[in-house]
């Protein structure tokens, strides 16, 4: 088996440095055919085994040439990253040792440690020990967040929500945005808060978060008899990238009688804080409770990572912590187990491709790399804004543009026509294969948008990009 292992393995790198390396000149995407689409739906139960050797070159063969595209310097699409090589071979070493890395004295667990500390040093969020674990993604992030959040609120309350449930308590209220992300509805939904006691504050024309709006709607809920607990802020949101007045909204939360909990969703756009341009946009971060991260995204580290940060590690070991008898370490330190911090008791070895990524990209890299993908964001904005035919939507603040398609002169569309055009424009840029994005909609007005995550692109990528945009545009207009 070992030799079998060997042999299998270098066949796997050199397919998979192919594959790396071939990205750029093949089709971002190009929809399955159908044969091979049934070759992987319908594939039955094998009765016998198969070699690695076999097993790899199946995988180039079935698997390797129909990607998501998310490698290619011109995949613009969602949030979704290029897999950093060193971040690979993490995941590869991570998955042969393949441990629990729930606690206990060996290496995964002390890894994650020193991971989740530099997580907080490279965004600037403070760190006591224990205060941060990685997760799945955001969305398994911001469930422990508010979790803690609602434990905590509990607690000032006289209600140990632990043992009583949420039905012992009083209706506690979260304020969002309309540019929250879901993740955060779905663990206001999970944790029995609910969605309704979650209300949307309004925003400024740029998308961000009115404090004014939030101190207004505060009064006239704790008038009302609900009890404020929760005031989520956006570190770049998902749509255009804008960053709500992180300070202000702390300022809220910090002199409110109820001691409110103020989250940051930092999930994409945190890490923004590194460009030196972007970084006063994010004054306040370092004042949450809690904070979101996904190194899955912008660090380029292999799915799946997510990461929460705290500030009160004990408010988070508190709502988690529940340790069984045979699991119990008198040697793990007064920190505990990984597992007492959050919901997961088998957890997967995270960290290791975390600190091969940064390890090999250093902070100068990783700071080179994010400011390279805020410039070419705020030149794509500008390239937009010069094009008659286009329409900036947003103000560019991190590495999202969102625009439309709006031909002008003689070719000038209706607003019927252009909200048909442009919900049709992503998936006709797409099926084109020489460029990926996707759509939105931003103040009622259909577009697209680009989220530039990978370093590799280039100005003439942007150039490709909106060629793309303005040919199918023009196209779909014509059909439609």
């Amino acid at each position: 088996m070992t030799s079998d292992f060997r042999s299998a393995g270098h066949d796997a790198v050199e397919l998979l440095a192919d594959y790396l390396d071939g990205l750029p000149a093949r089709s971002v995407w190009t929809p399955m055919p159908e044969a091979a689409r049934g070759a992987l739906l319908d594939a039955p139960l094998p009765e016998r085994g198969t070699e690695l050797t076999t097993l790899v070159k199946t995988v180039g063969e079935t698997v390797l040439p129909y990607p998501m595209g998310n490698g290619h310097p011109r995949f613009f699409g969602w949030v979704n990253a290029a897999p950093a090589p060193a971040g690979v071979l993490g995941a590869l070493a991570g998955a042969a040792m393949n441990p629990s890395s729930a606690g206990g004295d060996h290496a995964d667990v002390h890894l994650e440690r020193t991971v989740v500390r530099w997580l907080a040093e490279l965004v600037g969020f403070p760190h006591p020990p224990g205060g941060g674990l990685l997760t799945s993604g955001a969305s398994m992030a911001t469930i422990v967040a508010l979790g803690a959040a609602r434990n905590r609120a509990a607690a000032r309350l006289g209600v140990d929500v632990r043992q009583d449930g949420v039905a012992a308590l009083p209706p506690l209220v979260g304020y969002v945005s309309a540019e929250t992300h879901s993740c955060v509805r779905k663990a206001a939904e999970l944790l029995g808060i609910g969605s309704r006691n979650l209300k949307v504050v309004a925003t400024d024309a740029e998308g961000r978060l009115d404090p004014a709006a939030l101190r207004s709607q505060l009064d006239a809920d704790r008038a009302a008899g609900l009890v404020p607990f929760l005031v989520v802020g956006s570190a770049g949101t998902v749509n255009t990238g804008a960053i709500d007045d992180l300070a202000a909204l702390a300022d809220v939360c910090e002199r409110s009688a109820e001691g409110i909990w103020f989250h940051v969703d930092g999930a994409y756009g945190a890490f923004g804080r590194l460009d030196p341009v972007s970084a006063p946009r994010y004054a306040g971060l370092e004042r949450a409770d809690s904070l979101a991260l996904d190194p899955h995204k912008w660090l380029g580290v292999p799915v799946d990572c997510g990461c929460v940060l705290v500030r009160d590690a004990e408010q988070l070991r508190g709502t988690f912590s529940l340790v069984p008898a045979y699991l119990r370490d008198e040697d793990a330190g007064s920190l505990g187990w990984f597992s007492e911090y959050g919901i997961e008791q088998t957890r997967p070895f995270r960290s290791l491709k975390v600190w091969a990524t940064i390890a090999a990209a250093g902070r100068e890299g990783i700071v080179r790399d994010i400011s390279r993908c805020c410039t070419l964001a705020r030149t794509l904005g500008q390239l937009v804004e010069q094009e008659p035919d286009l329409e900036l939507l947003a103000p560019v603040e991190t590495s999202i543009v969102a625009f439309r398609y709006r031909p002008a002169g003689e070719r000038a569309l209706s607003e019927e026509r252009l909200q048909q055009v442009n919900a049709a424009l992503a998936v006709a840029v797409q099926q084109r294969g020489r460029a990926f994005v996707t759509g939105t909609v931003l103040a009622g007005h259909e577009a697209v948008r680009a989220c530039l995550l990978n370093a590799a692109t280039t100005e003439d990528d942007l150039r490709i990009l909106l060629d793309e945009v303005l040919a199918a545009g023009a196209a779909l207009g014509t059909e439609l």
